[in-house]
């Protein structure tokens, strides 16, 4: 079974919100058009309390975008966004979510951040996305949204982890840094992913 995982297609990462994408909002469409394709759709959802550490407000005397070490590990200093229950965290209206099944929320403690759809970033909690996946008999996951290079991609590389066939779709995703994509997109196919 294949299965389509849509990750974090909230305002706050569409023009104008607070961790924008550039031309993020190009690939509602193509997600939209997509979801047919699948015989599950399930989709990520960042949902942060309004003091996780990896917020710049939460650090006096830091820029955004400065990295320092949380728990042990590198941590991005981000603009505050997607904070439980603010309009931001809202997934976008033109989005098509009549196939999806499931939704599920990462980065809910406030001490460590949580990129990929699976786990936090040190692998201390589980979302439950894989064994909901593995429950539904899915062998093959394929990745979309927002942004390419940090959230659909630890996604996809925790899901090749997860014994998943899985591939990232390049025409319905976006990433904050284009120059730094093409090195993880070259990680994630030396892992066996796909990239479509």
């Amino acid at each position: 079974m294949k299965a389509l995982v849509i990750v974090d297609m909230q305002y706050d990462f569409l023009p104008g919100g607070r961790l924008a994408v550039p031309n993020g909002e190009e690939i509602i469409d193509v997600i939209n058009t997509i979801q047919k394709d699948y015989d599950l759709v399930v989709a990520t959802q960042d949902w942060h309390p309004a003091d996780h550490y990896s917020f710049i407000s939460q650090h006096l005397g830091q820029n955004v975008y400065d990295t320092i070490m949380l728990q042990g590990l590198e941590q991005t200093l981000w603009p505050d966004h997607c904070v439980q229950g603010s309009p931001g965290a809202d997934f976008v209206a033109e989005l098509d979510t009549l196939k999806v099944a499931a939704i599920f929320r990462k980065g809910m403690d406030r001490h460590i951040d949580s990129y990929s759809g699976f786990f936090d970033n040190g692998h201390l909690q589980a979302t439950g996305l894989a064994g909901y996946l593995h429950a539904k008999g899915v062998n093959e996951v394929h990745v979309c949204g927002l942004a390419a290079d940090y959230c659909v991609f630890f996604t996809a590389m925790d899901s090749l982890q997860m014994g998943f066939e899985t591939s990232i779709l390049l025409d319905a995703t976006r990433a904050i840094d284009p120059a730094k994509l093409a090195e993880k997109l070259a990680l994630f196919r030396s892992k066996g992913g796909k990239v479509r």
